[in-house]
């Protein structure tokens, strides 16, 4: 359970063994919290339908798992075969909450692959509402000279090409009221010396957030950005050495990294009518002063 006092959440004193990416939710120790035990929620998103990549694990179940509970059926995408069974966790804990769940593994670099995913969820719900890009790749290097092309590659295909590409699979499907919502970064605003490609592509989707939301504002979207400061999640020790993970978190008022379950309501927030005047916005629950 997440405490109120913020300073007394769960800290992940013990961590993890090293994970090769993408990491798996069911191998990181100390458990991270998605609100499993604890989001209850009040119709805020009744009868919606809405996709979510990254869905298998870290802030992407935290929020399919809220989604739900708030009334909205739910298609979470994922990346590899070893996610399997994260995947069908997450799916478990939509489908308890009395919704429907669609799950497909793909890879979000590849256009037609989203495509397939959104059709194949509009087709089932008979309906789309919400858009969350949450799917994120990150690799750290101690200097811009270790980037590699491919893995400058992987970074931005992963980080902002897919997230253009189910923006675009998703808009026919979906009319006046629509809301996207883009994962974005603290590094987007502080920067990280460690992470110079996935700082970029943070970067790159705050102000794609906000160049979409005058785009389709004529439409009746809302396009908004949700930036989190160190959240626990399989991608922290899948991507950071062994010193990195020990201290991560540390440098926020609170002196620990977030749980998702305590990311996931900003994002219930901007989907539903309580956030009805949001629009290009960039909400930063980092746990520390942010700047633009």
């Amino acid at each position: 359970m997440t405490s109120r006092n913020p300073k007394k959440g769960k800290k992940p004193a013990k961590r993890t063994a090293q994970q090769s990416a993408p990491g798996v939710e069911r191998k990181l120790a100390p458990k991270a919290d998605h609100g499993e035990k604890d989001y209850k929620g009040s119709g805020k998103l009744e009868g919606l339908a809405a996709v979510i990549t990254g869905g298998d694990s870290g802030i992407g179940r935290a929020v399919a798992i809220a989604f739900a509970r708030e009334g909205a059926d739910v298609a979470i995408a994922y990346l590899s075969e070893k996610e399997d069974e994260d995947a069908r966790e997450t799916a478990r804990w939509v489908e308890d909450a009395g919704r429907r769940c669609v799950v497909e593994r793909f890879d979000v670099k590849k256009r037609a692959a989203c495509k397939k995913f959104v059709d194949r969820a509009a087709k089932t719900f008979g309906r789309l509402d919400i858009v969350v890009n949450n799917a994120a790749y990150q690799q750290e290097q101690d200097s811009i000279l270790d980037i590699t092309e491919e893995q400058l590659d992987g970074t931005f295909r992963t980080n902002i090409y897919g997230y253009i590409f189910m923006v675009q699979a998703a808009l026919p499907h979906m009319k006046s009221g629509g809301v996207i919502l883009n994962t974005g970064s603290v590094t987007a605003m502080k920067g990280n010396a460690g992470l110079i490609d996935y700082s970029a592509t943070k970067g790159a989707i705050h102000t794609f957030t906000r160049a979409l939301a005058q785009s389709l504002a004529e439409q009746g979207i809302r396009v908004n950005c949700v930036a989190p400061g160190p959240v626990w999640t399989p991608l922290i020790p899948a991507t950071m050495d062994k010193q990195h993970v020990k201290k991560f978190g540390k440098d926020t008022y609170w002196g620990r990294p977030a749980q998702p379950a305590e990311i996931a309501p900003s994002y219930v927030f901007l989907a539903s009518t309580d956030g009805k005047y949001y629009t290009g916005e960039v909400l930063a629950p980092t746990g520390s002063e942010t700047t633009r």
